[in-house]
């Protein structure tokens, strides 16, 4: 399902126009993104969540060389998924 799709499905099952369901869809992507890059965490019950996770650095080789470099620490968002959508996915 593309951004589209979604706006068209929220679209109908709230029969409202397709420019409010875009602009709803956009104004909570944007409040996670804003919230997860200032490293909240954040937690949609049934859903799941959004947080940040710290990565190490770690050792790798180059695979054009074969040598040996070290990949810098970074930080990496992460969703996990809650059970309600766990089990409508196992149905």
């Amino acid at each position: 399902m593309t951004k589209a799709d979604l706006v068209k499905a929220v679209s109908e099952k709230a029969n409202c126009p397709k420019k409010d369901a875009e602009m709803a869809i956009n104004t909570v992507i944007d409040c996670i993104t804003d919230a997860v890059a200032q490293g909240e965490k954040v937690q949609i019950v049934g859903f799941g969540t959004f947080e940040v996770r710290e990565r190490g650095e770690k050792k790798c080789k180059n695979p054009r060389t074969g040598e040996e470099m070290i990949t810098p620490a970074k930080k990496a968002p992460v969703f996990k998924a809650g059970k309600a959508l766990k089990d409508a996915v196992n149905k």
